[in-house]
């Protein structure tokens, strides 16, 4: 991509920036959460483990996210967002089905940030990836990159949004940790509804901490990524697959 070509595209973004996508809300508030680098740092990498063996078959940490982040399918059904889906694991051998959830894998190299032509697909230096809505021009290049199928396409007008999670029609959306929480010090959703239900199948934390909760069960036992075959280094792990 030429430099004339990004010029123009800021240019359209700037130009849109102000656009309302509800009444009282704007583009323009996402543009916080594109480079709080004041509060990302590359000295931490933030991760997820997830406990297969833990996760049973509920779906709170779906219905937190879409409560938190605002993907209620109040205009589309929620089963076309794919912020985060539980999804069903068989042995064809044994006929034994595990169920285990599934989001944006934050990789350490993001497929859906090599393809974006306008860079609106990126990773924060503290390893979160996100969309910025002001210059996602809805290509969906990075869905079809994406080998988790974690990105969704929004079709509809969206209403009921929240001011820290804007979504707008004919924009690419995905799991953001709870971005918004992070940088608050607060932890996503999903794992504050399933700590709270008692399950205790996700810990969240820094991978670069040796003191933090989540490298000492990295440490303490066997976990896998999706696809480890493709050398992204994701920030989501598993346990029990």
């Amino acid at each position: 991509m030429s430099l004339s070509r990004r010029e123009f595209i800021g240019i359209g973004g700037a130009a849109v920036a102000g656009m309302a996508l509800a009444p009282g809300l704007r583009l323009v508030e996402l543009a916080t959460a594109r480079s709080p680098e004041a509060a990302a740092t590359s000295l931490q990498r933030w991760g997820l483990l997830v406990d297969i063996g833990k996760c049973h078959d509920c779906n709170v940490c779906v219905t937190a996210c879409r409560t938190e982040n605002g993907w209620d399918g109040h205009n589309r059904p929620a089963t076309d967002a794919q912020w985060i889906r539980k999804v069903e694991l068989k042995d064809k051998l044994t006929g034994y089905v595990e169920s285990l959830p599934v989001l944006c894998q934050h990789c350490a190299e993001p497929p859906c940030v090599d393809v974006c032509p306008t860079g609106a697909s990126f990773k924060r230096i503290d390893g979160i990836v996100l969309v910025d809505k002001h210059i996602c021009i809805g290509c969906r290049y990075c869905m079809m990159a994406c080998p988790y199928k974690a990105r969704s396409f929004v079709h509809e007008e969206t209403t009921n949004q929240k001011a820290y999670a804007p979504r707008g029609k004919g924009t690419v959306e995905s799991c953001t940790l709870c971005v918004h929480r992070v940088d608050a010090g607060r932890i996503p959703a999903c794992v504050e509804a399933c700590t709270k239900d008692g399950n205790k199948a996700m810990v969240f934390g820094d991978l670069k901490d040796p003191n933090s909760e989540i490298n000492k069960q990295l440490s303490s036992a066997p976990t896998t990524q999706l696809r480890p075959d493709l050398n992204l280094n994701t920030g989501v792990r598993y346990r029990g697959i």
